[in-house]
């Protein structure tokens, strides 16, 4: 029996994480017992144990409940804590999603334990090493350290073995995100939030979803985008804003007294995750700083804007089904504007190739995971983008 260690500590990293639990779980019990443990680098109240059932997966054996910290102490008793589990469980493998703090903590924690490491996200990279900070960093440690590198798409992993990364370490899989996007993206649902049940997303309504948290993205740059949307409300009669506000106390100070008294523009708390994959599947256009969002919304067939400088997924890009626009309010405008306007171009973005999965990199990496302990004679075939059919837009 194989003991693998699921080392998680943010929402996005728990997502991630549930399609792999899910596939041991209904698959692969009898090989692979799945130890999920959280280092409780972010909690709210969106990640109760109803957060986990929504998910089909077990509330964490050990939640390590870190909290927030400078980077140092932070990442520092995150490394102490999951050591002590480390040579308390006796784990046979860990496996770590993304580039937090907790993603490096664990890394670094395994392999001074001599345990191997699985690295789910590996390659993405932006260039530019304070831009996102500190993720950027930590995904050059991460790599390096991993004794599987699943690299999401082929890009991916042309950026592993540009580094140095051995191809024998490197599976290309798609991203778990998917998986977890089309197991709830087909069930039927309602909203659980009010003000999303009073909306009408039919037309001539025109909805666009709007998300903004990164660290980059706090002060003028979150103000510009603020602002753009307010112009583009009083522009466009049709459209309506929905925007879910992190809790952050810095995107709040800023949101609230440009777009707290517009009409048209809901402001909401964070919702649940069943709610927010319903909530992309409803809107017209989505404009975000999110990482994963990036990869939901051509999972979806969405148009997405990504209001950031630079991105470590630019294969949605390359692809057509995003565009970068920056933080500019002029561009943001413009933008929007474009595509709501011109039917064509909108179309051709919601009919691009998504190039982020198929919902099955769960089981190409728990398939790695049991060649690499010698349970599978061969290798799974890594994940290729295919063309999207027309029957597969807004699931």
């Amino acid at each position: 029996m194989i003991k693998l260690l699921n080392i998680v500590g943010a929402r996005p990293q728990i997502i991630k994480s549930a399609a792999i639990s899910r596939c041991i779980r209904s698959c692969f019990h009898d090989q692979i017992e799945d130890i999920i443990i959280h280092t409780g680098q972010h909690y709210d109240q969106n990640m109760s144990s109803v957060f986990f059932l929504e998910l089909g997966i077990p509330e964490p054996m050990i939640n390590l409940g870190i909290g927030s910290d400078t980077h140092a102490r932070q990442t520092g008793e995150m490394i102490i804590g999951l050591e002590q589990v480390i040579q308390k469980i006796k784990p046979d493998i860990a496996v770590l999603y993304g580039d937090t703090n907790s993603t490096l903590a664990g890394s670094l924690a395994a392999v001074k334990l001599n345990l191997p490491v699985a690295h789910v996200e590996a390659g993405l990279r932006t260039g530019s090493k304070y831009n996102p900070f500190p993720e950027e960093i930590n995904r050059h440690f991460l790599d390096v350290m991993a004794d599987l590198c699943y690299a999401p798409t082929q890009s991916a992993k042309e950026t592993l073995l540009a580094e140095g990364i051995p191809e024998t370490r490197i599976l290309v899989t798609g991203n778990t995100v998917v998986d977890a996007l089309l197991v709830t993206a087909p069930q039927l649902h309602e909203f659980t939030v009010p003000a999303l049940r009073q909306l009408d997303f039919r037309p001539p309504h025109r909805t666009l979803l709007v998300t903004a948290h990164r660290r980059e993205s706090l002060g003028a740059p979150l103000r510009g985008i603020c602002l753009a949307l307010r112009d583009l409300v009083v522009l466009s009669e049709e459209l309506q804003v929905v925007f879910p506000v992190h809790l952050n106390p810095k995107v709040r100070e800023i949101v609230w007294p440009i777009l707290g008294d517009m009409e048209r523009v809901r402001l909401i708390e964070p919702v649940n995750y069943p709610d927010f994959v319903h909530l992309m599947k409803s809107v017209d256009l989505i404009m975000s700083d999110s990482g994963g969002v990036q990869e939901e919304a051509p999972t979806l067939g969405v148009p997405v804007l990504v209001i950031r400088d630079t991105t470590e997924r630019p294969e949605g890009i390359d692809a057509g089904a995003a565009r970068l626009v920056g933080t500019n309010r002029e561009e943001i405008i413009a933008t929007v504007l474009q595509l709501l306007d011109n039917p064509n171009e909108y179309r051709q973005m919601q009919r691009a190739i998504n190039p982020y999965g198929d919902g099955n990199a769960a089981e190409r990496i728990v398939d790695s995971i049991r060649h690499f302990f010698g349970l599978l004679v061969s290798l799974p075939m890594p994940f290729q983008a295919k063309l999207r059919q027309p029957n597969s837009i807004k699931i």
